[in-house]
């Protein structure tokens, strides 16, 4: 192995943590608050961290395998499943995504309607659309024996090592990442920016009545009025920063992946074989970043950590107590 495999091995072993502990930390959270759990979007969460789960225990470790053993891990029929769950999971996480903007555009744009649009039921009906819609993709991708391994990426994925079936490969990459990545992709722009639309719009009108009230609070300390246009500055950037993070994070994470896929395609185009890795793990990462972007940073997962933090400190502080109380009773002389 070179520098740049050690490398990218290390950042595969630090993915694979990363991923796993707070992808269970989320999951923890949902089993623990009742609140969460009535939540439709909380359902959106949590099929998108067992997609995330599921990815890291099954796929990561194996692209690690190759990454560091230079071969397939295990023999063709194992690395075909394999290759079945990263396109099944890499869809299902994506489709999650788009169904999460979704959720917030109606939540956003028609508050008052919000209850009635997207009910438990509208939610689990979306979630079956994406199950349903990325098992099409991996069945027929494995049933044509389009999964394998790929020296390319050390994975088992997408793959087509016979030539003879090489034009309907490239037309079912070509459609596979246009119903995946630039579906979601389109459908994050459309309805994030829907939301910062609205989000502008209601900043500026509480603009209008801060400043109409500054106006008439004459006597009101400089210090207070600077702190008032700094939280104008501050409310209007949090959620231009926001659905910068939600857009942002998916196309750093999955775009250089799929263009490497699209490339990949014409045999005249080099593709170094450190950059198919690279692309892999910044798509790996989107599992590690995924329950930071959509759980993890909001205030009720925040309370929801600190109140299972301060139990465990409270039962810990109890069981030492109560060790010490027996210890003490037990070094007390007896009196006869």
């Amino acid at each position: 192995m070179d520098t740049v495999e050690v490398i990218l091995s290390v950042l595969v072993v630090v993915i694979i943590i990363v991923s796993l502990l707070s992808n269970v930390l989320v999951l923890i959270c949902f089993l623990y608050n009742p609140e969460i759990r009535k939540q439709v979007p909380g359902l959106f969460n949590l099929n998108l961290t067992f997609c995330n789960l599921l990815l890291t225990v099954s796929n990561m470790p194996l692209t690690l395998v190759g990454l560091v053993s230079k071969a397939q891990p295990g023999g063709d029929g194992f690395c075909q499943l394999v290759g079945f769950l990263e396109t099944f999971l890499s869809t299902n996480s994506m489709l999650s995504m788009a169904a999460l903007s979704i959720d917030r555009w109606i939540a956003v744009v028609f508050p008052l309607r919000y209850h009635s649009k997207m009910r438990h039921k509208d939610a689990a009906f979306v979630l079956g659309y994406t199950w349903a819609h990325s098992m099409s993709f991996s069945t027929v991708a494995t049933c044509l024996s389009w999964v394998g391994y790929h020296r390319l990426y050390a994975s088992c994925t997408l793959s087509n090592p016979r030539a003879s079936s090489r034009t309907q490969f490239v037309v079912f990459t070509v459609f596979f990442h246009s119903f995946t990545f630039l579906l979601s992709f389109i459908v994050l722009c459309v309805t994030y920016l829907k939301v910062l639309k609205v989000a502008r719009f209601h900043c500026k009108r509480i603009d209008v009545i801060t400043m109409q009230t500054l106006v008439l609070l004459v006597d009101i300390h400089p210090s207070v009025r600077q702190r008032c246009l700094e939280e104008q500055k501050r409310r209007r950037q949090r959620a231009t920063r926001k659905i910068s993070t939600f857009i942002g994070t998916f196309m750093i994470c999955f775009a250089p992946y799929v263009i490497t896929r699209i490339v990949e395609l014409f045999p005249a185009v080099p593709i170094n074989s450190h950059w198919g890795i690279v692309s892999k793990c910044l798509a790996y990462s989107k599992a590690a970043c995924d329950p930071f972007v959509y759980s993890l940073l909001r205030h009720q997962y925040k309370k929801t950590c600190t109140d299972i933090i301060n139990r465990l400190m409270k039962r810990s502080s109890l069981n030492t107590s109560r060790r010490g109380q027996e210890n003490q009773g037990m070094s007390l002389p007896t009196v006869e």
